[in-house]
């Protein structure tokens, strides 16, 4: 495994390369999304649900990250670290300008 940060230059491209590989995918992968608060430690968001994309807007500065039955949206992420194994996708984990984390676990 290697995690390593993505630079805010490459968050569009990135996701939507990532978004393109899920669509074309013959077996689906699914998503688990945890928030760990400062405060609340870690809540579960979604159990795991297929995953449909994930895309960067930046001009509204915005991860959205949809799973079956659910569009979960990450504002002003502040770093993004992704974990790959052998070119797939493991894990991500965005920061947020408040400090709060969400991981994204991918399978």
């Amino acid at each position: 495994m290697a995690t390593r940060q993505l630079p805010p230059s490459e968050w569009t491209e990135y996701f939507d390369a990532l978004s393109h590989r899920l669509a074309h995918n013959e077996h689906p992968e699914y998503a688990e999304i945890r928030v760990l608060g400062l405060q609340e430690g870690a809540q579960p968001e979604t159990s795991w649900l297929p995953l449909q994309g994930i895309t960067y807007d930046p001009n509204n500065d915005l991860l959205e990250v949809l799973v079956e039955g659910m569009d979960h949206l990450i504002q002003h992420p502040e770093d993004i670290y992704v974990d790959e194994e052998e070119g797939e996708v493991l894990s991500l984990e965005v920061v947020r300008t408040d400090g709060t984390k969400e991981i994204i676990e991918i399978r």
